[in-house]
């Protein structure tokens, strides 16, 4: 009979120096969030859903938009119907002047949504949507939409976000020292306000279009930067993200991204 004569205390002592395993608990997600997530609504609309009794959870219907969720180890039921995620879905819009880019405007002025109201594919409703990004009321342009949260982070992400074109008429004819300028940037209200880009597309007697492209996103950024050099925006027209062309995309209309288009946005 084999014995092993090793000092049971210097087992124990070697077992203590060693590597430990740290059991990590698995995330936690808000109910409103994991159900945004799965692209069948947003995060504010799912709290309602929630607050109305609508959701319940291994069962149980649970009015905490909060509540913590284990991904794949619960039961999430809405209206007693389980959910499945949502098939993601992609397109693009070519966006007039005029609407507002959000869901509901508070003011009452028309919204983006308007363009998709009697959307249709393959005969059903389109699903929910959400504007990837942002256009102001008046500029036009390439929107995107979808219901893939982590997709949008991606696009929009300041620093890993693909760049985004512009076409811009301004009042006035811009000097190369301006265009330098608008490429170097202001500071205004301690944002860095630059264009990676700028040239003259075309001019005429007293006013010009310029392509601006930008590879960051902040709020009314080529508005204020020219301003800051006291050229007045008369048009604003987004046409490219990444590689992904507006084209002849007649406005106010929209089509689904494939899967060549989605590469061009990678």
């Amino acid at each position: 009979m084999a014995r092993c004569f090793g000092s049971r205390r210097t087992h124990q002592a070697s077992s203590l120096s060693g590597p430990r395993r740290l059991n990590k608990s698995p995330p936690r997600y808000g109910l409103a969030r994991v159900l945004s997530k799965q692209g069948l609504c947003s995060r504010s609309e799912a709290a309602k859903w929630i607050a109305a009794g609508r959701v319940s959870v291994d069962g149980r219907i649970v009015r905490d938009a909060e509540f913590p969720i284990v991904q794949g180890r619960h039961r999430i039921r809405v209206d007693e119907q389980t959910l499945d995620a949502a098939p993601r879905l992609y397109l693009m819009l070519n966006k007039p002047r005029g609407l507002v880019t959000t869901v509901q405007d508070e003011r009452g002025r028309d919204t983006v949504y308007r363009c998709l109201d009697e959307a249709r594919i393959d005969g059903a409703p389109l699903p929910w949507l959400a504007p990837v990004g942002r256009l102001d009321k008046a500029s036009e342009g390439l929107l995107l939409f979808c219901n893939d949260p982590q997709w949008a982070a991606r696009i929009t992400d300041p620093e890993l976000g693909p760049d985004k074109t512009y076409h811009v008429q301004i009042d006035a004819i811009p000097s190369p020292e301006q265009l330098a300028a608008l490429h170097a940037g202001i500071s205004e209200e301690g944002e860095l306000l630059r264009a990676k880009s700028a040239t003259v597309l075309r001019s005429g007697e007293k006013n010009a279009w310029l392509q601006i492209v930008l590879d960051e996103g902040r709020n009314r950024q080529i508005r204020r930067l020219l301003a800051g050099f006291d050229l007045n925006v008369l048009r604003l027209i987004r046409v490219a993200i990444g590689g992904l062309q507006l084209g002849e995309l007649p406005k106010g209309q929209w089509r689904v991204l494939g899967d060549e288009d989605l590469q061009r946005l990678q």
